[in-house]
């Protein structure tokens, strides 16, 4: 099995609705989930996003950076005795939302993986280890492999910061 990053951008409404009842929110995820995998937004008009398994790279490389917003585990816990796949969910509210969309704007991938040495994802046991699924952290080129899902969750979270949502955020 794998461990995929994903997100969700929900209105106000929606939140307050998802903190009181968690079962709702889940059936909720299952389907716009549905909806959105005959249409396949671009991620900028998506309501769900997958960081796929570049999650726990991009955190490596966020954390290093100092990057102000934990969007790769959220910040606020909800519903913290269900377990969405790999644990309870969280959320941000919509000023992080604005803050990280404004955040990771500012911060390109080529900035967050200048100096980094591929070992230090080893070192560090990045998900996934080195020699699994898709590459060795040896391999060369290796530190490529999440930028399309970095510039995907950048234009994610800038969406979800110009329609003033929140964004749930878990691993499945």
């Amino acid at each position: 099995m794998s461990m995929i990053g994903e997100y969700l951008r929900v209105t106000a409404a929606e939140l307050d609705r998802v903190i009181q009842d968690p079962d709702w929110a889940l059936d909720f995820v299952a389907e716009v989930q549905d909806a959105e995998e005959e249409s396949e937004p671009a991620p900028a008009e998506a309501r769900h996003f997958s960081t796929y398994k570049t999650w726990d790279m991009l955190g490596f490389l966020l954390e290093r950076a100092e990057f102000s917003v934990d969007v790769i585990h959220g910040e606020e816990p909800f519903a913290e005795d269900e377990d969405w796949g790999y644990g309870p969910p969280r959320y941000l509210r919509p000023e992080r939302v604005r803050l990280a969309g404004e955040a990771l704007r500012a911060t390109t991938y080529t900035q967050l993986i200048s100096g980094v040495d591929p070992a230090e994802l080893t070192s560090a046991e990045v998900y996934p280890l080195a020699g699994a699924y898709p590459l060795g952290w040896s391999e060369p080129g290796v530190l490529e492999w999440a930028r399309h899902w970095y510039d995907g969750l950048t234009q994610f979270f800038e969406a979800a910061a110009r329609a003033n949502d929140a964004v749930l955020v878990w691993l499945d």
